[in-house]
């Protein structure tokens, strides 16, 4: 018998850690999504409580740490729901406080700044997830646990449209303080179709790469036009950009091309956020 040849074999490595890499890496993309989740609705809460209490600001430390905890409840929340084991959400959490506790030293030695401290934590956590989920990626590799669909009304609609819920989560504060966008905003758009459409290997479907040039074409034109208006004509032009953009959303989450629905879904909220609060901006500043 001959042995296999180191090519062979690297074809076999290939599809084998592709078949563990992408459900590991839609798994630590839940997570995030659910720290973030986590972050914005129980940290406005607490502030809320504390100001309601007459308590006094946090510390930068003391806030680091409640920053991990407001997204650890978050994650864990989701871990339970896809059926994790307890010790792998430990993992996680731990996966959260440690960056924290750690940078907390050189904090207290005057050797960081808040700002440092607090984005430090932030930048820390990202590698020690993957190395907690790596430590076990054979849970990770798995789909998740197949759910009974929720008898609740409530739940089984933050189930199916949680990136709705996310979207909103995170543009709650333009509604109370509506902002106008500068027109380079509209370059994120477009670009953020191309940079997922070329990870997710799209442009071998005929047509999809030519319509995302397109589109890139278009909202490059409309910000260019919109910086040589400038002023309130130029505001406009970026208000109805958006609320374009979130039609544009709209058509991809029902055709399913180029990006993941649920992203399609999200940025569709976002976008149209932005446009309608540009234009509560826009009137009644």
């Amino acid at each position: 018998m001959t042995s296999p040849t180191p090519t062979t074999a690297g074809h076999r490595a290939g599809p084998a850690r592709r078949h563990w890499s992408r459900p590991l890496l839609r798994h630590l993309l839940e997570m995030v999504l659910a720290m973030l989740a986590g972050m914005l609705v129980l940290g406005p809460a607490r502030a809320a409580l504390g100001t309601a209490f007459g308590l006094a600001p946090a510390t930068p430390g003391i806030a680091a740490l409640l920053m991990a905890t407001d997204m650890s409840i978050g994650m864990a929340v989701w871990m339970g729901y896809r059926g994790h084991c307890a010790a792998a959400t430990v993992e996680m959490v731990l996966a959260m406080y440690v960056p924290a506790l750690l940078l907390l030293v050189p904090y207290r030695a005057g050797l960081l700044d808040a700002g440092a401290l607090l984005t430090g934590t932030h930048l820390l956590m990202v590698p020690a997830m993957v190395l907690a989920a790596l430590r076990r990626r054979t849970e990770y590799a798995r789909h998740p646990t197949a759910r009974p669909v929720p008898r609740h009304p409530l739940v089984r609609v933050l189930v199916h449209r949680w990136p709705t819920a996310l979207a909103l989560l995170m543009t709650a504060d333009n509604w109370s303080t509506p902002t106008a966008l500068g027109a380079y905003t509209l370059l994120v758009l477009p670009i953020g179709y191309l940079v997922i459409g070329t990870v997710r290997r799209q442009w071998g479907v005929p047509g999809n790469l030519r319509t995302q040039l397109g589109g890139l074409t278009a909202w490059s034109a409309l910000a260019l036009v919109a910086v040589v208006l400038g002023g309130t004509a130029g505001r406009w032009l970026v208000a109805a950009g958006w609320l374009a953009h979130a039609g544009w959303d709209l058509a991809h989450h029902r055709s399913r091309r180029v990006v993941p629905r649920g992203y399609a879904e999200w940025c569709a909220v976002i976008d149209a956020v932005l446009g309608v609060t540009i234009v509560l901006a826009l009137t009644t500043g």
